[in-house]
């Protein structure tokens, strides 16, 4: 059965050289899918299957457009309107940025695709103005993949593949690029399958996550959702977060703190980071948040949110993970918190009780960063490690 236009439907099972993929998922026709796991998992497989340029035997339907199926459909990669952008970026050397990006544009115009994406629009999304009579051969890294993410727009693609575009680039190049990764989501309804190993970037920039591991999907569905997931393996690891939207609610000048709503909750994060009213996505490290059955009296903790307990699982001999709904009530957005084993036992932590979590540290993340007329009033260094 055809799914609705909201949806892309994947699905893939054969083997490729010695190894063997076999995985389905669905993902929105719109935001950011993260496709995550450890290298040799088989995510550039799926985003090669995707593009056509590896096959294997099943289905994939694009906004209820059949691009592939089992009766033998199978569109050409050069009939599927995909922008791909790799780890490194594949620039013509011998061309300027401004004929770089008009190869890709003018194709697309040739091929008889509507301009719906401009030139102009994409070099003021990517700042790259400045960079348009340059070669490719004199921009730093980060730039270069500025440059070919819009070279990959102006092909006027319908889906866009990034196959872990950041992994070759240095902290700096990496910090200089992201804002310009979140105004693609922020700007642009075209759907992007996001290939990361790096989780700090999924939870900066991911709508939707797909956990994939040795070609298999272990799960899928909202970021918010699978990072707390206690049965997954993300929510074990050592650097486990949860990430949760919150709305900015107001400024402290006399303390220089901005107070934001989560779920009927304050949390406060130092510095004016945005306008009130304004959506900002907040990280939670497990590791940062303590529990109480009682809520503290006297503590040097700013944010102490109400919480009910919703599972609890023993990560290791030592550790335990406790998942909790944010708010007293119920319907709140996923909570993780890690704790020690004896601290667990001795508290008799279970599921339904309600307690009071302790956040030492915020981080302010995500699809939310501000535009770049935002910025030039606000301080960077607070929208960093908070």
């Amino acid at each position: 059965m055809v799914k609705p236009p909201s949806v892309i439907s994947t699905r893939f099972r054969g083997i490729l050289g010695n190894f063997e993929l076999d995985i389905a998922f669905e993902a929105p026709m719109h935001g950011i899918t993260a496709i995550f796991g450890p290298s040799g998992s088989g995510k550039t497989t799926i985003l090669r299957c995707i593009s056509g340029l590896d096959r294997l035997p099943g289905r994939l339907i694009v906004g209820g457009d059949v691009w592939q199926d089992d009766t033998g459909t199978f569109r050409a990669p050069h009939d599927r309107p995909i922008g791909y952008v790799f780890q490194e970026p594949s620039l013509f050397p011998h061309l300027s940025v401004q004929k770089n990006l008009s190869y890709g544009y003018q194709r697309a115009l040739k091929s008889g695709a509507s301009a719906q994406i401009r030139f102009d629009e994409v070099v003021q999304l990517m700042g790259i103005a400045s960079l348009l009579d340059r070669n490719t051969t004199a921009l730093s890294g980060g730039e270069r993949q500025r440059v070919a993410i819009g070279r990959a727009l102006l092909s006027q693609p319908r889906l866009l593949l990034m196959d872990e575009p950041l992994s070759s680039l240095d902290q700096r190049n990496k910090e200089e690029i992201l804002p310009y990764f979140e105004a693609l989501h922020d700007t642009l309804s075209i759907p992007i399958l996001y290939v990361s190993h790096d989780i700090a970037e999924v939870e900066r920039l991911g709508d939707v996550l797909v956990l994939v591991e040795q070609g298999r999907v272990l799960a899928s569905g909202p970021l918010e959702q699978l990072l707390p997931d206690a049965s997954l393996p993300i929510a074990r690891r050592p650097d486990a977060a949860t990430v949760v939207e919150a709305v900015v609610k107001a400024f402290d000048p006399a303390y220089a703190l901005t107070e934001m709503n989560v779920h009927g909750e304050s949390v406060f994060v130092p510095g004016r980071v945005a306008e009130v009213g304004k959506a900002r996505r907040v990280r939670i490290a497990a590791a940062d948040v303590s529990l109480s059955p009682e809520r503290p009296s006297r503590t040097s903790i700013l944010n102490v949110i109400p919480a009910r307990i919703r599972d609890v699982h023993d990560v290791n001999d030592a550790q335990s993970n406790v998942v909790m709904s944010i708010g007293h009530g119920e319907g709140g957005p996923a909570l993780l918190a890690r704790i020690s084993r004896r601290a667990c036992h001795t508290l008799h932590f279970s599921p339904g009780q309600k307690i009071f979590a302790q956040v030492k540290a915020v981080s302010l993340v995500g699809s939310g960063y501000p535009s770049n007329s935002e910025m030039d009033k606000l301080d960077r260094t607070h929208l960093q490690q908070l």
